[in-house]
């Protein structure tokens, strides 16, 4: 061992000492290029916008990304990590207009070319900043090959989709209605609209009978401002109130036009009056109604949301404007008849946050649900799974129900449609081409103009797991690494992002983007609490990094990362983590101080004899059987865990008590075998957590291994083989053996914690044992007298008639005498008061357990986990009992 360690763990130094000699060894990138697909392992991120910078949704995404490549690669396989950017459309066009706006302009007063290259210079010089922050996460991305969603092979291959999509009738263009943001001026996907329930009114409005003085219907609103645009008004075909008026007309209030009353079963006759309005340019069930009644589209608002020309004198009032004069209008000619308090569902951008208007417009769109079929027929077939598998449901809820996705939006940066309009005279077609066409083909003008609109940015983020690779071209990456292994992502885009990467792969690749999707949940405040800005109650994963150590960090993640539940993250969390890493240090530096000088080569870990020596090793072996296990079934949290329990309670809290006296007055023998045992469990232990603590693990591994700072990628600690399913014959009956000695020390200690016996009293321990565990306990007797400060040790057939403490461990019932010790009454109220409390917990939990509604709804997870804390504290309450009787010597 060449180097020795300092004697504090200084994260930020071994952060800035590896992070660059893993990007220039090109251990990211895949070592070599196979077309077997059980030698390849692929993971595409999903691509941070460029308006971003790294935040806890990052943090936890791809500390699990890291997790799983940096596991794969230590198994042996070809690992390509694909990272990359998002353009992000509105979001980063808004960043830049708000750039213009505090100096004084506006988008049109540079034009479309200045302007977008205003944003390719914006995002050169801060759309990086993300990537930035995934190496210093740690994340072990193919950086070399970083992506754009707009770098010029993923344009081409927008352009070719949009094409052939087109040719196969799955693209159209055509007037429908579509959610338009008013302040974005852009047309908006369903999936980019924000609902939020609000307190609001509905409004009862007079609808006069035509040709009558006095009759007329009650027409129930939540939008006054939209009558203009209203074509007819309908009712249930079998509603008896209205049945006699179907057919006849009404006057339209504040206009002087007539429209007919029309029945459609869509009419819900308990909701208002049963009467309702029908305005088919504003209202997306208005607009199906209209659909099927062959009704006018009146159009009546602006792009900018004010009523235009077909409103006459309200024509120039901003829409909410709008409502208050015409609320007051109908009030003067008592056409309002009531109003009522109604909660609204109303619609918002979701970046601008106005509130967004259904409007008719010329947009294009993409056919989905024959691509939908084909996405859920390969999740049916099990060719791609989600874990956990209940957003399955989610995901065929949404599919089962998709729509037509409107693609085109009203703003410069992004792929510019690749349609072209000739300028003749006479209607020609459009002209969809990859390229700019030179002429038109139906008239062979020359005067051709490009769509002005530009795609959504999903199209583009939906062709990631394969245009990233390359395609359309058939290069060596997309034939070894197409379908990728596993998608990482948060379960707000499976809407958004999977499904249409599920329907464009299996569409256009005839395979599934990916084989497994892993949906983790949602990082919270301590109290649960969605992190947000205006709570001010965002961490931020930047200031935990440097506070704490990045190991530190990301250890915390993943050991909160249950599958289905959201992670509470408290910061004294990732303190208790940040103390593993400085446990893991000084473990070494134990090593290296107390066991460096007895190292030999060619230890054989089979041929351990001393039963300490042979339990670590067994210990060793469960960790690798179970850590592999729960990576692979994306149960990170049970991997970290176990990680965890491993090195500090098992290694450092035990083994290495248990070798001090062997370091102090054992034989050279056992001293050899000692010191090489533990440093090959060392050795062992850096592999194993090394995908979830890279910086520290590879700064160990490195000194342990006495290595000069590494260049070829072979060196590096990522590149060593993964403890998997180790075995060491028949150490696990000595191994048994110190189990037992184990459970009888915590369990003698805890007797002295819990009465307050001060560690300094010598005690007396009477153990009632079975055989084999008598045998265990007699032949590592000094161990135990030493390590719990036990003075005298008896063993006996049943429980003493004498007054004393009682504790159990495993089979094994261990007395402590108490006469002379402690205040026997004090002990007994303890005792009293911890039952009372236990009690109560028991009575609570088995009043939850009968409770029908709760176990009807709750997951199986919760009731499975309530079940076992009450059997725990039943058993928990029996000894208690017993104990109490134990006392005063009423044990028989």
């Amino acid at each position: 061992m060449s180097q020795e360690l300092s004697p504090q763990y200084e994260p930020k130094s071994v952060e800035d000492r590896w992070i660059p000699a893993w990007l220039e060894s090109g251990i990211n990138a895949p070592a070599k290029t196979s077309t077997n697909p059980d030698d390849n392992y692929c993971i595409v991120i999903p691509p941070p916008n460029v308006t971003g910078s790294l935040h806890m949704g990052h943090a936890l995404n791809n500390t699990i990304q890291d997790i799983l490549c940096r596991y794969q690669r230590m198994r042996g396989k070809n690992v390509l990590w694909v990272v990359g950017t998002d353009h992000a459309g509105i979001a980063t066009q808004n960043v830049v207009e708000k750039q213009l706006a505090a100096e004084g302009k506006k988008r049109d007063d540079l034009g479309r070319a200045a302007f977008i290259e205003r944003v390719w210079k914006w995002k050169a010089e801060s759309g990086g900043t993300i990537i930035n922050q995934l190496k210093r996460l740690g994340s072990s991305c193919d950086f070399d090959g970083e992506r754009f969603t707009m770098d010029e092979g993923l344009s081409a291959a927008v352009k070719k989709v949009f094409v052939k999509l087109h040719e196969q009738g799955l693209i159209y263009r055509g007037k429908r209605l579509i959610n338009w943001c008013p302040r974005c001026q852009s047309a908006l996907s369903d999936l980019e609209v924000e609902h939020e329930t609000k307190k609001g009114s509905l409004w009862h409005i007079k609808y006069p009978l035509s040709g009558k003085t006095d009759e007329y219907l009650i027409v129930a609103t939540t939008r006054p401002e939209t009558l203009f645009g209203d074509v007819a008004v309908a009712v249930h075909p079998e509603d008896e109130r209205y049945k006699n008026l179907i057919g006849k007309m009404v006057e339209l209030p504040l206009t002087s036009r007539q429209i007919p009353i029309i029945a459609d079963t869509f009419v819900d006759k308990d909701f208002g009056s049963g009467v309702v309005k029908i305005t088919p340019a504003h209202d997306f069930n208005d607009f199906a109604a209209g659909e099927r009644h062959k009704l006018e589209r009146i159009n009546i608002f602006t792009p900018d949301a004010k009523l235009n020309e077909e409103t006459g004198t309200y024509a120039g009032l901003d829409r909410f404007k709008a409502r208050d004069k015409v609320l007051i209008d109908l009030e003067a000619l008592t056409l309002l008849d009531k109003t009522d308090e109604h909660q609204n569902n109303i619609g918002h951008c979701y970046r601008c946050k106005t509130v967004v208007e259904p409007y008719l417009s010329n947009q294009w769109f993409v056919s989905t649900k024959p691509l939908a079929a084909k996405a859920m027929d390969a999740v049916r077939s099990g060719k791609t799974r989600f874990v956990p598998e209940h957003w399955n449901k989610t995901y065929f809820q949404w599919m089962e129900n998709i729509q037509d996705w409107c693609i085109s939006r009203q703003i410069w940066w992004g792929h510019q449609i690749p349609a072209w309009y000739c300028g003749a005279e006479k209607e020609c077609p459009i002209i969809v081409s990859e390229t700019p066409p030179t002429k038109c083909p139906a008239c062979s003008g020359t005067k051709l103009t490009q769509d002005q609109d530009v795609l959504d940015t999903w199209f583009s983020s939906g062709l990631w797991p394969f245009s990233t690779l390359g395609w359309p071209e058939q290069t060596e990456r997309l034939k070894a690494f197409y379908p990728t292994s596993a998608l990482v992502t948060a379960f707000d885009i499976i809407f958004f992002w999977v499904a249409r990467m599920m329907m464009f792969g299996c569409h256009l690749m005839d395979e599934v983007p990916f084989k497994d999707v892993y949906i983790h949940a949602l990082v919270r405040d301590p109290t649960g609490a969605k992190m947000s800005k205006s709570k001010g109650n965002v961490v931020d994963p930047l200031i935990m990094m440097h506070k704490y150590g990045t190991d530190a960090f990301r250890f915390t993640l993943a050991f909160l990362a249950s599958q289905g539940r959201d992670i509470k993250l408290d910061e004294q969390r990732i303190e208790t983590s940040k103390f593993f890493c400085n446990k893991i240090w000084n473990a070494t530096r134990f090593g290296q101080m107390m066991a460096g000088e007895f190292r030999k080569p060619g230890y054989d870990p089979l041929k351990a004899s001393t039963p300490v020596n042979r339990w670590i090793l067994e210990k060793l072996a469960e960790c690798s059987r179970t850590v592999p296990q729960k990576i692979e079934s994306y149960e990170f949290n049970v991997a970290a865990q176990n990680l965890y329990r491993f090195f500090w309670n098992q290694f450092c809290d035990w083994y290495i008590e248990l070798i001090k006296p062997i370091f102090k007055d054992g034989t050279a023998e056992e001293k050899t075998e000692t010191a090489n045992t533990f440093f090959y469990v060392l050795d062992a232990a850096m592999r194993l957590l090394h995908p979830f603590m890279p910086f520290i693990t590879e700064e160990i591994w490195q000194i342990v291994q006495g290595k000069e700072t590494p260049k070829a990628r072979e060196d590096f600690l990522m590149s060593q083989d993964y403890p998997i399913n180790l075995s060491f014959g028949t150490h696990s009956v000595d191994a048994a053996r110190v189990d037992t000695l184990i459970e009888v020390i915590s369990a003698v200690r805890s007797i002295r914690q819990d009465t307050g016996l001060k560690v300094s009293v010598a005690l007396k321990v009477i153990l009632n044992a079975p055989e084999a565990e008598r045998l265990a306990i007699t032949s590592l007797e000094s161990s135990l007298k030493a390590m719990a400060k036990v003075d005298a040790l008896s063993f006996t057939d049943k429980d003493p008639t004498e007054a004393a403490a009682l504790a159990i461990a495993g089979k094994t019932s261990v007395f402590v005498p108490l006469a002379g010790l402690i205040d026997v009454s004090a002990e007994q109220q303890r005792l009293d008061k911890k039952r009372d409390k236990l009690s109560k917990a028991i009575e609570g939990l088995q009043t939850r357990l009968g409770d029908e509604k709760f176990t009807a709804n709750a997951p199986e997870e919760l009731l499975a986990e309530t079940r076992t804390l009450l059997a725990s504290q039943q058993s928990e309450l029996a000894l208690i009992e017993r104990g109490l009787k134990l006392l005063f010597g009423k044990i028989n």
